[in-house]
């Protein structure tokens, strides 16, 4: 009996080449082990590079806003107006409404994020909505007291949509987003790990019951028990169990094309760059615009605009972010059920290593 080793007059009678060394060492568990300390180390750096490029720094880019303009211009506003364009590096896109509630229209439709309008010759009011982002409410504030002193305009702000008491920044329904989308491709992970057996039908089942029950623990959890947020539970809910459904099955389709690699696609999407696009943290404006644009198409952006608006914009909702989510989780299931013979789980049918073998 001979070794899988070249042989001379004996099995080891002369070394390895590189190639069989190289080989070898494929076949051994230092080498997944490498690659992984690897890739954990880039996810590493990818991971604070990230965040940190998407909201070390918001700077705003595009910010659309009302200029009311129901009688002769006055001069204040119109002084005001040129010192925030420039103040904000011309990223304020005025859109002008001859009413006040053509304009508080728009607001409640999140088309715009604040009204400018005149109260007198050198008077200037401004509304802004928090609820629609606190940061770039924020911004406009403190741009606009700094510009109005400038000017020698008289300005008076007020946040015509505040925050929940319990949410001043406005960070709770990114938390709770986030929330979803890790545990939701976590409960797949474990699934893959620990119930491995499952058939194709009863892993999908079993995704949609964690899911479903993981969004009821998150909902009660910041609302009920906390208080943090005034959730219209039923919605709220379901919109959290859609994601964390979402979430684990992209990593379940992402597990039958790349097996053990599906963590890396996965992370990337959701975590790299779903969450800080998401508008969460940092309303889209101060984004960088790629980042502003994509975020919206991704798990996590849909998740925090749909909720967002569930929460605060109850009388406008909007169909994109629930199909985003929709078409995320039809095609992932859509992919594990064409190719589920690749997917490493599953009972009752022979390993594909093992077909190939026999």
């Amino acid at each position: 009996m001979t070794s899988g080793r070249p042989v001379g007059h004996g099995a080891h009678s002369r070394p390895l080449t590189r190639r069989e060394k190289w080989q070898e060492y494929k076949q051994s568990p230092y080498f997944p082990a490498m690659v992984l300390t690897l890739i954990i180390a880039a996810a590493a750096g990818l991971f604070a590079g990230s965040y940190t490029y998407a909201l070390a720094n918001p700077t705003p880019h595009r910010i659309p806003a009302a200029l009311v303009t129901d009688g002769p211009g006055a001069p204040g506003v119109d002084r005001f107006v040129n010192g925030m364009e420039e103040a904000l590096d011309a990223s304020l896109e005025l859109r002008r409404y001859t009413t006040r509630s053509e304009a508080g229209e728009a607001l409640e439709a999140q088309k715009i994020f604040a009204i400018l309008r005149t109260t007198g010759q050198e008077a200037v009011a401004m509304d802004v909505a928090a609820a629609s982002g606190a940061t770039v409410a924020q911004l406009l504030g403190e741009t606009g007291a700094e510009v109005a002193k400038r000017v020698d305009v008289r300005l008076v702000v007020t946040d015509v949509k505040p925050q929940q008491k319990g949410d001043p920044r406005g960070l709770a329904l990114f938390y709770i987003s986030l929330a979803a989308v890790i545990i939701g491709f976590v409960g797949s992970i474990q699934l893959s790990v620990n119930a491995r057996e499952l058939n194709p039908l009863e892993r999908i089942a079993f995704t949609i019951g964690y899911s479903l029950l993981g969004g009821f623990a998150i909902a009660a959890v910041v609302d009920w028990l906390l208080g943090a947020v005034d959730l219209p539970f039923a919605q709220s809910w379901l919109i959290l169990a859609f994601t964390m459904f979402t979430s684990g099955m992209v990593f379940t389709m992402f597990n039958t094309i790349m097996g053990r690699w599906a963590m890396i696609p996965t992370w990337g999407v959701m975590v790299l760059l779903g969450n800080p696009s998401s508008g969460g943290a940092v309303s889209w404006p101060l984004l960088p615009s790629l980042l502003g644009h994509i975020g919206r198409w991704l798990p996590p952006g849909a998740s925090v605009n749909a909720q967002h608006t569930a929460v605060y914009y109850q009388g406008h909702q909007y169909a994109f972010p629930y199909i985003v989510l929709a078409a995320w989780s039809l095609v992932s299931c859509t992919v594990f059920w064409v190719w589920r013979h690749r997917h490493p789980g599953g009972r009752g049918r022979v390993p594909e290593h093992a077909a190939t073998a026999a």
